[in-house]
């Protein structure tokens, strides 16, 4: 059995996927210290995974829920989103897989003119029908009522009707030695589907995604053009893309490990 603040904290996990030393102290109006002992704690059972700054639900076999993804790393995604747009011109043709980072950078690409959008994503579709300069195509298959991403054979087979300029693809995980990991594996097929039909694929992660895990692979690292992130803690990942000519895009590199709160 666990103490109540324990699975008061667990409970928030499930809630938003990650939690902060410092806000979960000021919640429960304890010391930063024993914050730190119920996570050390709570992830030597193995119901958490230690990060900087903090602790994330402990799983490699199930994604944290739509909500509480849309809710971590927020303002990073947002700044990933903006980056990434950046990258596309006007009347361009691209996909869009699914993913809260994808769907950030469909939010920075709203004013943008003349675009052609195919994307497995309900969610970019419905943020993106109501702008008439904005040509949406939505592929068919399977709706995962989890997010509403679009998956399957059919959609495979949708997708590999087209051949598009750029596309933008988002992860669960990263692998230090490059893999690109992902927890649906119907999921992956479209993604694979859609790298291999861009004339230039656009990665799109935050940094949460380095302390993740997932079981299923989707590629590695080297078989894209762009990696957009908020910033690249690993010198192993910035050799990796240096090595294979991987442009690698910190959109907030400011942010560095030193300038965050203090690890658990």
């Amino acid at each position: 059995m666990l103490p109540e603040r324990q699975k008061a904290i667990l409970g928030r996990a499930r809630e938003v996927g990650r939690v902060a030393v410092e806000d979960l102290a000021e919640r429960f109006g304890v010391s930063s210290q024993t914050i730190r002992k119920d996570l050390n704690e709570l992830c030597d059972r193995r119901y958490l995974t230690r990060v900087h700054g903090g602790a994330t639900l402990s799983s490699s076999v199930e994604n944290v829920g739509y909500d509480a993804r849309r809710m971590i790393a927020h303002a990073e995604k947002a700044a990933i989103g903006r980056a990434a747009a950046g990258l596309i011109p006007d009347r361009a043709s691209l996909f869009i897989n699914i993913g809260t980072t994808t769907e950030a950078v469909a939010e920075a690409l709203l004013q943008r003119s003349g675009l052609m959008v195919i994307t497995n994503n309900i969610t970019v579709a419905t943020m993106m029908r109501p702008y008439p300069s904005l040509q949406v195509i939505i592929a068919g298959g399977v709706v995962r009522s989890s997010d509403g991403g679009v998956v399957g054979e059919a959609a495979v087979d949708f997708i590999r009707q087209f051949k598009v300029d750029y596309a933008i693809i988002g992860i669960s995980a990263i692998d230090l030695d490059g893999a690109l990991l992902d927890f649906d594996y119907r999921e992956v097929k479209v993604a694979q589907a859609i790298a291999e039909n861009a004339r230039r694929v656009v990665l799109v992660a935050d940094a949460t995604k380095f302390e993740r895990t997932a079981p299923v692979r989707m590629g590695h690292l080297s078989q894209v053009d762009v990696f957009v992130t908020d910033r690249c803690p690993h010198e192993e990942v910035r050799r990796l893309c240096a090595e294979h000519d991987v442009e690698l895009i910190e959109a907030l590199p400011e942010a560095s490990p030193a300038a965050l709160p203090e690890a658990v």
